[in-house]
């Protein structure tokens, strides 16, 4: 009966029962691993590992409860390294169907497998057997002597998914070991292991070539940093780098504009053991930042290598959840690996500039869009935004920053960069920097103007297709980063209220506001404390348009406290600088000149982000020839 319940706590359905046998088969040190199911696994589940294996006396010593040769002490319970520990997974599993089990062990010199037959729990049989060193665990009639656990398994098809999607992951993770997924007697895929001379991020990049196709955008990710050994969650100090635990955040993050509308395709792993943890879903989310569009996640496989002991994997019975013992700190991590991969994406090799600069963009008054509708009825003077007249569209681009890269002609005066001209006589070369990676992000390789569609879409050529820009969103991207850019240098402007309001808040968000009042201050919002729990607020962000200033701040103070400590002010009035810039980018339907669209190519290119609006909507979308060749047949 103590079996029956833990299994209830461990064996949901036959995913957990593939999820805990190949967890013990990799820590077994298995270097193939093959997984057969039938029926979706209600029937039976067959897992053969070429591991270690069991002497006769191990593999009944397996079978009690809480009997397990991964932790020897106390003590190895706070830096677990493998992927089990808890000792109940076979005793569970065995107890709830006709169980059997197969191991010869590798450093035996014996011939001799012992084979070990349960039903319910009871042991049937133990004799001798032939096999190959490693281990056979075979499961059949799932839940047989449950009816009522038996009565709420889904149909074959949902156990089929869900034993194939854990197998997926199981693949993910370790892509040195070979994976063989069976269904019904048929192979559904096939993994050979990656060879050992690659590296990790090469490793991973075949392994999900291998399951996902190479259709995929992939964006490497790979970044380390400290964690403190002890003491409160907080950065390490600097002299104490070098005696800090490390922590490792590697992986690949689909490319900008590739996105699902849920977390299906989000694999997060921590140290190798696939998790759910909602700290690294934020963090995801957080260094996309203006990369997604609201209600899209990204698709990614990233992996955490931490400090064992810094992590609590014994949370939950199934070992889904984890704990970080600086919680706060893995999440800014994390966040800042995925924000840093997305901008070197774009960045990558330096390209030089074209000999020749593009022209200066100021449509002539004739092609200026008569008004017809308050969308385009031109925008009041906004002191943040550095507009001159309505007819200038495109602002001068701001000074370059520090880690820009320095564009300059090459000795024989060749356009080496990526200029947007009319289609040359021959064919363009390919594209320089491309990175090691084999992904060539799209703004770095030659573009060359076709024309407009229905006066919002431009059409652009390369060599690898065709690519259409929405100039509204591309606009708004140029915008928004050059906006963004003042504000850092010279930090908002603030313009004085007719009347002061008083905002009274509780005493913890009153104790918080008190803590960021100098982020704000940069923000322009200008608040003093007029009590215990009071401020006074007498100034504002002059492109702010919100009717109730009180209910404005209020708001401000919510995206503060759930973004967290350390947090750039900047970012927090990014959505009202959003909804700005979009009044003043160019509409849809106003008509712009090559040499506008070509500055507006250029402005972009000098974008940290470009292949998105503050948004998230797509400014760039590329069709290959490939899926030209697809779109009219000529390939299937």
């Amino acid at each position: 009966m103590a079996n029956q319940i833990a299994a209830g706590e461990v064996i949901e359905r036959p995913a957990s029962v593939v999820k805990e046998l190949v967890e013990n088969a990799l820590d077994a040190d298995a270097r193939q691993i093959t997984v057969e199911i039938q029926a979706g696994g209600r029937s039976c589940i067959r897992v053969f590992d070429d591991g270690l294996g069991m002497s006769r006396d191990d593999a009944l010593l397996c079978l009690e409860r809480h009997a397990t040769s991964k932790i020897r002490t106390a003590h190895d319970l706070e830096a677990i390294t493998t992927m089990g520990f808890r000792g109940e997974a076979i005793p569970s599993i065995a107890s709830v169907s006709r169980f059997s089990l197969t191991t010869r062990d590798r450093e035996s010199d014996s011939p001799e497998a012992t084979q070990i037959v349960i039903h319910g729990g009871r042991i049937l049989e133990v004799k001798s057997a032939g096999h190959a060193p490693g281990t056979t665990v075979e499961v059949r009639q799932l839940f047989y002597n449950l009816p009522a656990r038996r009565k709420f398994l889904r149909s074959e098809e949902t156990e089929r998914a869900h034993v194939q999607h854990y197998v997926t992951v199981a693949a993910l993770a370790h892509p040195r070991v070979g994976f063989t997924l069976k269904q019904d007697q048929r192979i559904v895929w096939q993994l050979p292991p990656v060879p050992a001379g690659q590296t990790q991020l090469e490793a991973l990049r075949q392994r999900l070539h291998m399951l996902l196709g190479e259709g995929l955008p992939l964006v490497p990710v790979d970044h380390s940093s400290t964690l403190p050994s002890d003491g409160p969650d907080e950065e390490p100090d600097r002299e104490s780098t070098d005696r800090s635990p490390g922590l490792r955040f590697w992986g690949f993050i689909g490319a900008p504009g590739v996105s699902r509308g849920n977390r299906q395709d989000q694999h997060l792993f921590v140290n190798r053991r696939p998790v759910e943890n909602r700290g690294l879903n934020h963090a995801l989310l957080e260094g996309y930042h203006t990369s997604l569009m609201k209600g899209r996640y990204p698709v990614c496989c990233l992996f955490l290598e931490i400090d064992p002991a810094l992590v609590d994997v014994n949370v939950h019975p199934a070992k889904r959840e984890v704990k970080f013992r600086h919680e706060a700190l893995v999440r800014r991590i994390a966040a800042q690996a995925v924000r840093e991969a997305l901008l070197r994406f774009h960045t990558g090799p330096a390209p030089a500039a074209s000999p020749t600069d593009a022209p200066a963009i100021r449509p002539a008054p004739s092609t200026l869009p008569t008004p017809t509708g308050d969308e385009c009825q031109p925008p009041a003077p906004d002191p943040c935004l550095p507009l001159t007249p309505v007819s200038t569209r495109f602002l001068p681009l701001p000074t370059p920053r520090p880690d820009a890269p320095v564009k300059t002609p090459t000795p024989d005066h060749s356009p080496t960069t990526v200029p947007i001209a009319p289609p040359p006589a021959s064919p363009a070369p390919p594209a320089p920097g491309d990175r090691a990676d084999g992904v060539t992000p799209l703004l770095r390789i030659p573009l060359r103007l076709l024309g407009v569609v229905g006066k919002l879409y431009a059409v652009f050529e390369s060599d690898r297709g065709m690519v259409l820009m929405d100039q509204h969103a591309a606009h708004e991207r140029v915008l928004y980063e050059q906006m963004l850019d003042r504000m850092e240098q010279t930090g908002a402007p603030s313009q004085r209220l007719l009347l002061p309001e008083t905002v009274e808040l509780s005493a913890r968000d009153a104790q918080f506001l008190r803590e960021n009042l100098d982020h704000l201050g940069r923000l322009g919002v200008g608040l003093s404390e007029f009590g215990d729990r009071t401020f006074l607020l007498d100034a504002l962000p002059p492109f702010v348009t919100a009717p109730n200033a009180k209910r404005f701040v209020l708001e401000l103070l919510d995206e503060l406290m759930q973004s967290g400590r350390d947090v750039n002010a900047l970012r927090l009035g990014e959505q009202t600088i959003a909804k700005t810039v979009c009044r003043h980018a160019v509409k849809a339907h106003d008509p712009l000149t090559a040499p506008e669209l070509e500055k507006l190519v250029s402005d972009l290119r000098s974008c940290a982000m470009p292949y998105t609006c503050p948004h998230g909507r797509p400014t760039l979308i590329e069709l290959s020839h490939r899926d030209l060749e697809r779109k009219f047949g000529r390939i299937a």
